[in-house]
């Protein structure tokens, strides 16, 4: 490529003024860099120590929680997720203490952030209506998420904001004891398993979530229901799912 071509190449780029009086050669070759070799480990960023240290803080909060009254109250005064900087409200949770069906799903949605309450949007809206086509109450179930506040634009969580929310979910799970966990979608599922399995492997099989040694608690993965409104044909398979819930609770 010879010069007239690189300066047609930066204009139909958009680079159109330049930022400096002195030609720059292109003939010139360019010396690499020389990488001095070192034996000691890089020093961890102030971001993953930040990170840790809203880990570390969440789970002292946590391990002082003794009801979801105290707990709730706790993560209003909890200042370790940057999420809650962006959002409206934080969304705890909802629905029955004492439920035997625990659903979780990911995130606050923008309904959700709205009125600070989970799955209220068009994607409760489905649940609901699935819920009650198997003849399973809403209010006789505990709803949830991992994180408990809306990701700006719902975007993607980061890992970091996962894993500090995660501890305040774990600590809901104890103090409710339910006997079925249903996970919506595979970030709830890859949160309390701890892998990385895609929802198409692992949903519709009863696995299991130990929240204290010598305690399982059955778990059920299954797809978001706002998945099934964008892939409505997947709304078969989540209603397999959702009579196997009923077989289990029916059986036990």
């Amino acid at each position: 490529m010879n010069e007239k071509e690189i300066l047609e190449w930066y204009v139909s780029a958009g680079v159109d003024v330049i930022c400096g009086d002195e030609p720059f050669v292109f003939s010139e070759k360019i010396k690499p860099a020389v990488v001095q070799k070192t034996d000691t480990r890089p020093a961890i960023t102030d971001l993953a120590q930040m990170s840790q240290a809203a880990c570390k803080n969440a789970r002292d909060i946590c391990s002082k929680a003794q009801s979801l009254e105290e707990l709730e109250k706790a993560v209003e005064m909890f200042d370790g997720c940057a999420l809650k900087l962006t959002a409206n409200k934080t969304v705890f949770g909802d629905g029955n203490v004492h439920a035997k069906i625990m659903f979780v799903g990911e995130a606050p949605g923008a309904d959700e952030d709205r009125l600070g309450k989970p799955f209220v949007g068009r994607s409760g809206h489905l649940l609901d209506k699935m819920l009650n086509a198997v003849g399973i109450k809403r209010s006789d179930c505990y709803i949830t998420n991992v994180l408990m506040w809306r990701p700006p634009g719902n975007r993607t969580p980061t890992s970091a904001e996962a894993a500090v929310c995660l501890p305040f979910l774990k600590r809901k799970i104890e103090l409710i004891q339910p006997e079925i966990i249903v996970t919506l979608g595979a970030p709830a599922a890859n949160a309390l398993l701890d892998n990385e399995d895609t929802i198409s492997k692992i949903r519709g099989k009863w696995l299991e979530y130990s929240p204290l040694p010598g305690v399982s608690i059955p778990l059920l993965p299954t797809f978001h229901p706002a998945y099934l409104l964008r892939n409505p044909v997947q709304k078969a398979k989540v209603w397999y799912d959702l009579l196997k819930l009923v077989k289990k609770i029916s059986n036990d």
